[in-house]
């Protein structure tokens, strides 16, 4: 036969016989022609027929996952699949039975095997500091392909020709975490070890891995972990990451500088929150999480935590804090007597309360302008009756969900519509039935239709596309105000608030009217 492609070429490749029935061969008029004046030798010989096949060459190609779809194995595989699982957590670096390839039918699922498994290694990591190194084997091939300083290490122009490599400033569960992305492509990450895999991956530049791990960060993110996470982005120059960590320690400050990451920051992030000038937090508050601070770098420099040693460790960071706009109660009972103010220092800030003619001071004497809450209202209208809206320790509940990441500082409250009235407010924030945020509180309404607001302690981190329950019990004899025409959805800033029912509700607040009308937050 010749065969031709769809242009006409010749393929020169392939060559064969194409045996055709006899009923074919008669359908074409020069095939029987020359039938008949063939010679009586060849008509003892099967007939015939020559045919040119155009291949056509565009036919999509199967990968090997596609032919060898992923079956279960049978029971005895099962065991072998299972030992070299385990095996590669394990390190115990147990070489494979004859023909374990054909136990995985894709080149990913072969190349898994290789991870962390000494069959075939051609280097070897020594990894963390001495004392808690952990001896992992490797595979140049495989490391060059996931990673250029890989390559660089083993394939470039300086490459060195090393059996072993010490890796003292990486974390073996970060390496580790590092190297089955590279062989096997999954991500498999923890809380404790995520920063650690993100400076792996920054190291030997394995893009995808960090992206990967900042996600991670982001989502765990938190008033607890916040300022951690501001010094390392920082130092991994992660710049979404850093606004993030902005954000969560601005509007939960006092949360933030109350917790334990708070003490383990660097002096230079010490410095740009203390700066910070939407910290929502009292200054008294950033008073003594400085003081914490310091007390706890004296121990990291190995000296005695004394007043003394208290200032030199924060040097010209304890300026940036705002004594002189601390309440005067918290300044007399607070930073004046705590000794790490000179008796100089001390009678210049109380001649600032008092003195008409005020001294000049070192440190920092405009009040920060903290964050200005926003406002959801969710009604078009309000009114009230005779018989509405009344309170008899019954729960007042609405659904809501944002688009993006919000904190919710408290909700604004309809007032008494029979003149000046003072209502006892237990508010609820939870999700999934789960408490975030609660507080008990009293306020004073006008006989208004404004709405009043009430505060929880402080600010609850709302994550988006999840609804969450806003409750309010209300106790007070005068009637109240309250909302109708309730929207669904209200777009408040670049915020999409969404509403629905709640069954905790069983004082009758629901999308369409009743109480909780707004949403108080930052964003």
């Amino acid at each position: 036969i010749l065969m031709v492609d769809e242009k006409g070429k010749n393929m020169k490749c392939l060559t064969f016989f194409l045996m055709l029935p006899e009923t074919v061969k008669n359908r074409s008029k020069k095939s029987s022609k020359k039938g008949n004046s063939s010679s009586s030798s060849s008509s003892k010989l099967p007939p015939v027929c020559y045919e040119i096949i155009t291949l056509k060459t565009k036919k999509k190609k199967k990968m090997a996952a596609d032919i060898f779809p992923r079956k279960k194995p049978a029971n005895t595989n099962t065991t072998a699949v299972q030992q070299y699982h385990q095996q590669n957590l394990n390190n115990n670096n147990t070489i494979p039975a004859p023909n374990w390839q054909g136990l995985y039918p894709t080149i990913r699922e072969r190349n898994a095997v290789m991870f962390n498994n000494d069959l075939m290694a051609d280097v070897h990591f020594v990894v963390g500091p001495p004392g808690g190194t952990q001896r992992l084997p490797g595979h140049k091939y495989v490391l060059a392909v996931g990673s250029s300083v890989f390559h660089a290490m083993f394939y470039g122009e300086l490459a060195e020709d090393k059996d072993e490599i010490r890796i003292p400033d990486v974390e073996p569960a970060a390496f580790l975490a590092m190297l089955k992305y590279i062989y096997c492509d999954e991500i498999d990450l923890a809380a404790d070890t995520v920063l650690a895999t993100l400076y792996a991956a920054k190291k030997y530049i394995v893009p995808h891995l960090a992206r990967a791990c900042v996600n991670f960060l982001e989502t765990s993110l938190s008033a607890k972990n916040a300022c951690v996470l501001l010094s390392q982005s920082c130092l991994f120059e992660e710049p979404d990451l850093t606004q993030r960590c902005w954000e969560v320690i601005d509007a939960q400050a006092e949360l933030a500088l109350k917790s334990e990451g708070f003490c383990d920051i660097d002096f230079q992030t010490l410095e740009s929150i203390l700066r910070r000038e939407t910290l929502n937090a009292k200054e008294i508050v950033v008073f003594e999480a400085a003081l914490n601070w310091a007390e706890v770098e004296c121990q990291r420099q190995e000296l005695t935590a004394t007043i003394e040693n208290k200032r030199k460790v924060l040097g010209k960071a304890l300026y940036l804090i705002r004594i002189p706009t601390m309440a005067l109660d918290d300044f007399a009972n607070g930073a004046a007597q705590s000794g790490i103010l000179t008796l100089n220092e001390t009678n210049d800030i109380f001649l600032w309360y008092t003195a008409a003619k005020k001294p000049e001071l070192q440190f920092v004497s405009k009040p920060r302008k903290g964050l200005v809450p926003q406002r959801c209202h969710r009604f078009q209208s309000c009114a009230y009756r005779s018989n509405q809206w009344r309170y008899r320790g019954r729960c007042d509940s609405i659904q809501f969900a944002v688009d993006k990441r919000v904190f919710i500082a408290g909700f604004g409250l309809y007032g008494s519509s029979c003149g000046s009235a003072e209502y006892s407010a237990k508010i609820e924030l939870k999700r999934q039935g789960v408490i975030l945020g609660h507080n008990l509180s009293k306020y004073f309404s006008d006989g208004s239709s404004n709405t009043f607001p009430v505060w929880f302690e402080y600010p609850v981190q709302i994550e988006p596309d999840t609804f969450y329950t806003a409750s309010v019990i209300l106790d007070g004899n005068e009637l109240s105000y309250f909302g109708q025409e309730g929207m669904t959805e209200v777009q408040c800033g670049k915020v999409t608030v969404q509403f629905q029912c709640s069954s905790d509700s069983t004082n009758g607040t629901g999308v369409q009217g009743g109480q909780i009308p707004e949403l108080i937050f930052y964003a």
